[in-house]
């Protein structure tokens, strides 16, 4: 989503689950605060109150106030300008990833076995 995770993300398959049903979402203090209305109308656990299934369809996901400035019409006919194109220096410049620390320690090996590509 806009805040490059999913709204219920955790290590334990369980606690996705449980965070489902509770259906209580975190929003960083960075998100948007009309994304984050768009968001939690979407996840709204009613499906008779959830954007997309009320009387007017998509058209209230198309109409919520996040999507204020869009023409829709551009965008079906692919006319908007790309809103960001990062600057590429060279065929393998990466400045535009993060970095990350590369690691000390090894994989442990993998048995034949256990390849999952053996037969490939």
């Amino acid at each position: 989503m806009n805040a490059g995770i999913d709204p219920f993300s955790d290590e334990d398959p369980m606690a996705i689950y449980q965070k489902i049903l509770k259906g209580k979402v975190k929003f960083p203090k960075s998100f948007d605060k009309n994304a984050k209305s768009l968001v939690k109308h979407l996840l709204v656990a009613d499906l008779s109150k959830r954007y997309g299934n009320l009387k007017n369809g998509a058209a209230d996901i198309k109409n919520h106030r996040w999507f204020g400035s869009l023409d829709w019409n551009l965008l079906t006919q692919k006319k908007l300008p790309v809103p960001y194109k990062p600057v590429v220096k060279a065929p393998n410049d990466t400045s535009n990833f993060s970095s990350y620390p590369e690691s000390d320690t090894q994989s442990p090996a993998l048995k034949p076995a256990d390849d999952p590509f053996l037969e490939w």
